[in-house]
């Protein structure tokens, strides 16, 4: 359908957080004409999430935080209730994700298990996110959680039933995708 991009200029137009280029580019349509457009990407780097499960009691961990994207687009706490998540960095996603698991929610889990791979954002952000789910048990807590300091991260572990969870998704408290889509998955796939 799009055949032979081309890539004509970049402009950073930011780097303080991440990376915003401005970007001019070429491409072919399927009748052959030419056209170019300016757009905007913001690249953040990939990131991981996973949604830990206790099929035997039924339950999910999530994370509470302030978000505040969320809070200038009119959530008038911008706290938000998630799956846990963070970016890769330099980690392989699975890597990330263990890691990001123990640090935000205390618990230390070893099988992980990648259900699938999403843009969130594909009209403007690069970011894939690469989702994964693991059963969790108490003997697997070895911390608070909370995530780190040095990362300035103030996360509030919550336990919940997955019913508890899913209605707070129908009543509109839940509104971050990724835990959307994972509390979904595994109503979907009767994993709970």
């Amino acid at each position: 359908m799009i055949n032979d991009v081309k890539i004509l200029s970049t402009e950073i137009l930011s780097d303080n957080w991440y990376t915003l280029r401005k970007l001019t580019y070429e491409y072919q349509k399927k009748d052959g004409t030419r056209l170019t457009q300016t757009r905007e990407a913001y690249d953040r780097g990939n990131g991981a999430v996973i949604l830990l499960y206790n099929k035997e009691q039924q339950t999910v961990i999530l994370t509470r935080q302030f978000r505040l994207p969320t809070f200038i687009n009119g959530n008038e706490s911008g706290m938000m209730i998630e799956a846990c998540a963070g970016l890769l960095d330099k980690d392989n996603p699975e890597d990330c994700i263990r890691r990001e698991t123990e640090e935000e929610t205390g618990y230390k889990v070893s099988d992980v298990r990648k259900v699938f791979e999403a843009y969130m954002s594909p009209g403007s952000v690069t970011e894939i996110l690469y989702f994964f789910i693991a059963e969790y048990s108490k003997e697997m807590k070895v911390g608070d959680g909370g995530g780190v300091e040095h990362e300035e991260e103030n996360i509030e572990v919550l336990e919940m039933s997955i019913d508890e969870a899913l209605r707070l998704v129908d009543e509109g408290e839940i509104k971050d995708a990724k835990t959307i889509m994972l509390l979904q998955y595994v109503r979907l796939h009767g994993i709970m």
